[in-house]
């Protein structure tokens, strides 16, 4: 009897350890990711890094995670090729790991996040109320998030690439673009870029009209940096 005890026991420690591996505590004191639940109504203009990360920090305050010091996951790009006055999303955020609204891990670092491990989906990319986004099947679709950035997390160069990041997310005209990704790793098509969280393509334009018709709605990623 006691074997069979023991052995319930350890299975059950088994279990727990791995529910561990998955997540975290949850909660939104804990939060340290999320897609904002709103933007800032002007399509690409977000009022610069510094009006971005303010709007992250805001929504995290509203929802009870205001302690944290937020940045949002977005790149801007230098007006020469030479020119060394650019800013990489990936490099903004602190080291991780972050966890979303219901302690899910989304990734342990840096590096795990830009891999193909990324837990970046559907299921985990939820705003800081803990609610889920619409998603390309959904209406209105807001799958497509705001990031300026490469693949890897990276500026577009500037002299090399057009605008990839709506005058370094000071712009709410027709003209332009920001480079967005498909926050439910979904697309047209089964190609990677289609299913890329943080590069799948850009805006028709940086007003919000222009922002909305590929599926979006002016939505960027914020992560608690420390």
């Amino acid at each position: 009897m006691q074997s069979t005890v023991r052995r319930a026991s350890l299975l059950a420690a088994a279990v727990m350890g791995l529910a561990g591996c998955a997540s975290l505590q949850s909660g939104p004191k804990e939060m340290t990711f999320f897609v904002t639940s709103v933007g800032s109504g002007k399509g690409g203009d977000l009022g610069g890094l510094e009006g971005a990360d303010q709007h992250c920090q805001a929504l995290a305050r509203a929802a009870g995670a205001g302690d944290r010091t937020w940045h949002a996951y977005l790149s801007t790009q230098a007006a020469k090729l030479a020119d060394s006055n650019f800013v990489n999303a990936r490099d903004r955020i602190g080291a991780g790991p972050w966890q979303n609204a219901r302690g899910e891990v989304i990734a342990w670092s840096v590096d795990d996040l830009h891999s193909a491990n990324s837990e970046l989906s559907k299921q985990t990319a939820l705003d800081e109320k803990g609610e889920p986004v619409n998603s390309r099947t959904e209406k209105p679709n807001k799958h497509d998030i705001l990031t300026g950035s490469r693949p890897d997390g990276t500026a577009f160069p500037g002299a090399s690439f057009a605008d990839m990041t709506c005058g370094n997310w000071t712009k709410s005209t027709p003209d332009g673009a920001a480079m967005t990704g498909h926050f439910d790793r979904a697309g047209p098509l089964d190609a990677a870029w289609a299913v890329s969280w943080n590069s799948a393509h850009p805006t028709l334009g940086c007003s919000q009209e222009k922002v909305r018709p590929t599926g979006g709605d002016g939505l960027f990623y914020c992560f608690a940096e420390k």
